[in-house]
């Protein structure tokens, strides 16, 4: 038995603290990948939510339209990763209840 060996972890002790070698990696690597998506998309709903706001009464529909994909995506990415709480980003972003209306979101 080298030195090298009798200084390695118990497997147990490592399960426990979620050292696995490529799984830890990977899941780190995907919870990186959707906050980035996530940030992303929230990116876009603000400047989707800006351009409703600035809109003049010719181009409203077309904002309008545009901030309602922007939110919807932003919601479904959110309940993708187990974040289902939307009363808190209505009220931050200050959607308006016509683009919750349009989606159908409460």
């Amino acid at each position: 038995m080298s030195a090298m060996s009798s200084l390695r972890m118990p497997q147990s002790l490592a399960k426990r603290l979620g050292v696995d070698t490529g799984e830890a990696v990977l899941n780190y690597e995907l919870l990186q990948e959707q906050a980035g998506a996530l940030g992303r998309q929230g990116e876009r709903m603000e400047k989707a939510l800006a351009k409703l706001r600035d809109s003049d009464a010719a181009g409203r529909g077309a904002a309008l339209r545009e901030a309602a994909d922007a939110v919807w995506c932003f919601f479904v990415q959110r309940e993708v990763m187990g974040l289902r709480d939307r009363a808190a980003v209505i009220a931050q972003y200050a959607i308006p209840r016509e683009v919750l209306n349009r989606i159908g979101a409460r």
